[in-house]
């Protein structure tokens, strides 16, 4: 018999949030910024970053998709050696708080119906923490999730997965009760590093195939989870697991 799910880890962007929708006009006007309204630098910095200015998209490949605010910056730091490396890192997470999340999903009717099946829910993701918790505040659902982690919260980011313990041991849950959902590879790859059930879905740039491969099921979005707890005999939570 499966072991039972009693908490459900969700990445952020791509998963909370469509990330196309989210980031692609916050990528357009921080470039266009960064590049002092120059649309060929902001093009040339785009094309470091695997967007598509012109056509205001990301490339499946793009290292925003799972990077760390960090690890972004660093590949169009050399190309703009008048900004210092940590004001641009400000600028970009500033930036990036302030952006406005389309939520996938309306989320606070589902994370409400979650948590009254007794599920304990958190996020982790490669975002830094501020902002995360910005955009869960700004979508009305920061106070639904017991466990908020950005990469430098202090249990590293993903692929690796401390984030993904550090929510189990703080809940006193089994990694193997919990269950991951993500849209990338690296949501995926530490959901299955620590032991836990991973579902991927669609509201980020991969696709099926690329996800399948290394998800227990694929889903189109978040909404899908209940029928498939359902379906799996895991949902509701019985009272006697809460």
């Amino acid at each position: 018999m499966s072991a039972p799910v009693k908490g459900i880890l969700f990445d952020k962007d791509g998963t909370l949030f469509d990330f196309n929708a989210t980031w692609a006009a916050w990528a357009y006007d921080f470039l266009t910024d960064l590049a002092g309204g120059d649309a060929s630098k902001a093009a040339f910095l785009a094309g470091t970053l695997g967007f598509d200015y012109a056509h205001r998209s990301f490339h499946p490949e793009s290292p925003v998709i799972a990077g760390t605010p960090e690890e972004i910056a660093q590949y169009i730091m050399p190309f703009v050696q008048d900004v210092p490396d940590a004001e641009l890192l400000d600028r970009m997470n500033q930036s990036a708080a302030n952006a406005p999340q389309i939520e996938a999903v309306p989320l606070a009717p589902l994370l409400d119906q979650m948590r009254a099946a007794g599920l304990l829910l958190g996020v982790a993701t490669n975002d830094a923490e501020l902002p995360a918790r910005s955009h869960l505040g700004r979508a009305g659902v920061l106070d639904k999730f017991d466990f908020i982690a950005g990469f430098d919260s202090g249990f590293g980011g993903k692929p690796a997965p401390g984030q993904m313990l550090a929510f189990a041991d703080q809940g006193e849950l089994d990694p193997a009760h919990v269950v991951m959902v993500g849209d990338s590879l690296h949501d995926l790859h530490a959901g299955r590093a620590a032991g836990m059930r991973c579902v991927g879905v669609l509201t980020g740039l991969a696709t099926g195939p690329d996800l399948s491969e290394h998800a227990d099921v694929v889903l189109p979005d978040i909404s899908f989870l209940p029928d498939w707890l359902k379906q799996q005999g895991l949902w509701p939570v019985p009272e006697t697991l809460r």
